[in-house]
């Protein structure tokens, strides 16, 4: 279990400078309610919609105007429900599976197998469908969604608490049902009258009271989870209650965690009655208010990037917000930065065939998600320039070594310059005190022509 005071103090500290900024291109628009991009293993995107539809986007930008698949017909309307998540069997190249996380026109979860035609890569098999699993939902709301194959090449599923407020039949902690839990399934060898089986490292396997098919537990609305294709960890991206939005991390070979929900939300009591003790929960590595006042509402779990094309982003989990259009992330080193908002609606993440980072946004654009280069190109000692304090409140101190300063800018996150002065000194004073607090970039000109740009961050 990650220490409680721990937490608070990384809480505390958790929005800070980082080493890298990102931005977002948009690549093309007109999905209707994408909900999930995934690559087959090669050149080709996928995107899923929550009405029932996957479509193919190519590498020229232009989509297929025939669906990859369309079961619109089988899927249920409403907010939380529709189809939900796609995953392509490891092994797709050869046998052309892909599983599909839906509800269905009941309202009930069925994850499905489907078969590419196996003379058009560019649709499915007509009659190809395999009911994998299905489980009963109480409410229309907290459907989980993601599915994801993981290194063991077992299949994982987010199954969410099945709805209303507050999980009011703790099934989350219950587990003897599959509601509030990440499951782990074999659905290469059938057993038992299924389309699967079960794992023998499972927590509860051979268990004749526990749902055998059970990974982990505790888990409101784990909307999106990942795998870093580099060591394994898994990353979880649970929805809160109302206050807290949390990302939790864990192992490949780390089974049966208990992350606390209904007795937590986040690092926070939510309804303690009748819960194990604390030492047997394992808390989030990190989570962001959404309480009142604020305007997040929905974590959108992510990616830890591992692309070649952005090296300043090499390493870093990225995520969002469905409300705020707040694009998240956190680096190596446990730091979560806050790179703003963006104007988008995060559902989903996805790389392509390079691991490269792309986002949807529920109104149906599609981007990719790309480092800001900021730091002039020059061969300079960018040491020799000094700005103090930082952060800062009130004036800051702008200096240089063996050069003068011919300028300076800053600017904000969203490119608007707030300041901007041409002067050739070796020492500059600024007052920022009518800035508001957050993160700016200064960017500084020296006579001889080098540049560089440094964060500064406003308390």
């Amino acid at each position: 279990m990650k220490n409680l005071l721990f937490s608070l103090f990384f809480i505390f500290f958790s929005f800070t400078i980082s080493a890298q900024d990102i931005d977002i291109e948009l690549i093309t628009s007109g999905f209707s309610n994408p909900i999930d991009i995934q690559n087959a293993g090669d050149d080709r995107l996928f995107i899923a919609e929550q009405g029932g539809r996957i479509k193919i986007l190519n590498p020229d930008g232009t989509v297929n105007p025939t669906p990859f698949l369309n079961i619109s017909t089988l899927v249920s309307g409403g907010s939380e429900q529709g189809l939900l998540g796609l995953a392509f069997h490891p092994d797709y190249a050869s046998n052309g599976y892909f599983f599909v996380n839906y509800t269905k026109t009941n309202g009930d979860t069925r994850i499905a197998r489907y078969t590419v035609d196996p003379s058009d890569p560019d649709v499915v098999l007509a009659g190809s469908q395999l009911t994998i699993i299905e489980y009963d939902q109480p409410f229309g709301n907290h459907n989980g969604g993601g599915i994801a194959f993981g290194p063991d090449g077992y299949l994982y599923i987010a199954t969410g608490d099945g709805g209303s407020g507050g999980d009011p039949g703790n099934r989350a902690q219950n587990t003897t049902l599959l509601l509030g839990k990440l499951l782990r399934l074999n659905i290469d060898i059938p057993a038992g009258g299924n389309n699967y089986s079960i794992p023998a490292d499972n927590p509860f396997f051979g268990s004749s009271s526990q749902a055998q098919e059970i990974w982990a537990y505790g888990l409101r609305n784990p909307w999106r989870f990942s795998f870093d294709s580099e060591n394994g960890d898994l990353w979880i991206g649970d929805v809160g209650q109302g206050d807290w939005e949390e990302i939790d991390k864990a192992g490949l070979t780390e089974a049966g965690i208990n992350y606390g929900w209904r007795c937590y939300e986040g690092n926070m009591p939510y309804n303690t009655t009748g819960c194990p003790p604390v030492g047997d929960l394992t808390f989030p590595i990190a989570e962001y208010s959404s309480g009142p006042g604020s305007p997040h509402c929905s974590i959108t779990g992510g990616i830890v990037y591992r692309g070649t094309a952005q090296p300043t982003l090499i390493g870093h989990y990225f995520f969002g917000d469905v409300c705020s259009g707040m694009i998240g992330s956190i680096a190596p080193d446990g730091t979560l930065t806050d790179h703003g908002t963006f104007g988008g609606s995060w559902v989903g993440f996805g790389v392509d065939i390079n691991q490269e980072l792309y986002v949807l946004s529920h109104g149906g654009n599609f981007n990719r998600v790309v480092e800001v280069v900021v730091a002039g190109v020059s061969d300079f000692d960018t040491a020799q320039i000094t700005m103090v304090p930082n952060p800062a409140s009130e004036v800051i101190a702008i200096s240089i070594e063996n050069d003068r300063i011919q300028s300076i800018r800053i600017t904000d996150m969203k490119g608007s310059t707030l300041f901007s002065e041409d002067k050739l000194t070796s020492e500059k004073d600024i007052n920022i005190g009518g800035y508001e607090s957050g993160l700016y970039l200064v960017n500084i000109v020296t006579e001889n022509g080098n540049s560089t740009t440094k964060k500064l961050l406003i308390e």
